[in-house]
């Protein structure tokens, strides 16, 4: 199961204009590399990003290599080196326990642990695609198994250019140097997923404040640790079944808030003390997509055995369902695992996992495009990108297809490759990364 940022001062409604920034704005360094998962913005947008429109097997492929073991992780991008975390079997077989497979209508879909992993965070030459360095960060058997689509190393690892933090959730937290040397870990335990799917979120990262969302079928938590020794700073409890969503640092009114997306509620908490700020109810069950930012509004979505998007403004206190904080809602056709794509005004957002897109305006919730589908892409799990006006959307078949910008759909090209990719992709400067289920690939136009 799959898996903000930017500074915006912008219109909100009619009468109101304030300003709210997702996290990692600032930084120039960051805006032109790919630091996290869904990018500088966390918005899935590459604000300097002008990758190629059109590629193959045998054109504009920079580099392709073929990635041990297996994982959705999006890499990530940071100046000359490639981040990625993987699983590799070792070989090292275990018998599986007979309550490895949770009971139920969807026990065929879950693998069972059946052999000992090494969760592993590798370092690629950006321009060559050659291994600049790989650490082990542990090697057990893990305790539960995962959904047959994905595997064990499904969340993306976060740098701010110092500090490189991977994580593998119930089997740890490491947070390394960009040569490879790891600082500090920490073990927060072991989850208990909903159906033993496994598990899929990505930590959040800002300032020298780390933050991991804790969903699962026992007892929940959000936690915050320092980026600089691991030393914890905070810790909140939570009522939520698993979340797969990772969490969204924003700044609204200079004070920092962590939005986490989850099934019961939607909720804020301040990113300094870990205090409830505000909440919000109406999300579906298995809670995947994560939220996104901009116009003076958070966008929080899911679309498992129903609908559900807010637009949610987010300086309010305490529940603040049904109140003028709710800007608009919509509660048919959306994501199930791809997570938004906010470019600029506009909303780009799959149905269920469908190559079906829907484009909404972001202020107000119209939408000019409702339930289109894309010709030529069949499911769909990455989420969509953007970059150099124009928006990428990659199937798990190798399909692909390059659409302008705008407020309908319009085809720039249609691509594909020999593998199929359920991680989202990633841009930096010229170069798109892709990673499939065998290669990663590195797409720059030929000059």
């Amino acid at each position: 199961m799959l898996r903000r940022h930017f500074a915006w001062v912008v219109r909100v409604s009619v009468v109101t204009v304030f300003h709210i920034s997702p996290l990692l704005a600032a930084d120039n360094a960051r805006d032109v590399n790919w630091p996290q998962w869904r990018g500088p913005t966390a918005n899935g947008v590459a604000l300097h990003g002008n990758p190629p429109i059109e590629w193959s097997e045998s054109k504009n492929v920079q580099w392709k290599v073929a990635l041990p073991g297996r994982g959705s992780s999006t890499p990530i991008i940071w100046e000359n080196q490639v981040f990625i975390l993987t699983a590799i079997p070792t070989g090292k077989k275990v018998a599986v326990k007979p309550d490895a497979v949770p009971p139920g209508p969807n026990a065929h879909m879950v693998d069972p642990p059946r052999e000992v992993q090494r969760f592993t965070v590798m370092a690629l030459d950006r321009a060559t695609g050659k291994v600049c360095w790989q650490q082990t960060a542990r090697e057990q058997v893990p305790h539960e198994g995962y959904h047959r689509d994905h595997g064990y190393a499904s969340g993306s690892p976060i740098t701010d250019g110092k500090y490189l933090v991977a994580y593998f959730g119930s089997n740890g937290l490491f947070c390394y140097d960009l040569t490879g040397h790891l600082l500090w870990q920490k073990d927060l335990g072991r989850q208990r997923t909903r159906y033993g799917y496994g598990e899929g979120t990505s930590p959040a990262l800002s300032g020298h404040t780390v933050v991991v969302q804790w969903d699962h079928e026992d007892e929940d938590f959000i936690v915050a640790f320092d980026v600089r020794d691991g030393k914890e700073l905070w810790r909140q409890k939570r009522d939520e079944p698993t979340t797969w969503a990772t969490p969204l640092v924003i700044e609204h009114e200079g004070r920092k808030q962590v939005v986490t997306n989850g099934t019961n509620k939607v909720r804020s908490y301040d990113l300094a003390t870990g205090e409830l700020l505000w909440e919000c109810g109406g999300q579906t069950i298995n809670a995947i997509p994560s939220p996104v930012a901009g116009l003076g509004m958070v966008f929080v979505t899911s679309g498992y055995r129903g609908n559900a998007l807010y637009a949610i403004r987010p300086g309010g206190h305490g529940d603040i369902a049904g109140t003028s904080s709710v800007v608009w809602s919509r509660r048919k056709h959306t994501p199930y695992v791809p997570s938004p794509l906010l470019y600029d005004d506009l909303l780009f957002v799959t149905v269920w996992n469908n190559a079906v897109l829907s484009i909404i305006d972001a202020a107000t919730g119209n939408t000019p495009v409702e339930a289109q589908r894309l010709e030529g892409l069949r499911g769909l799990y990455a989420s969509p990108v953007g970059a150099a006006g124009r928006v990428y959307v990659v199937d798990r078949e190798g399909g692909a297809v390059v659409l302008r910008k705008t407020n309908k759909i319009e085809v720039l090209a249609r691509n594909r490759l020999d593998d199929g990719f359920d991680a989202s992709p990633a841009v930096a400067g010229n170069q798109l990364f892709l990673r499939g289920k065998q290669f990663l690939y590195c797409l720059s136009e030929s000059r």
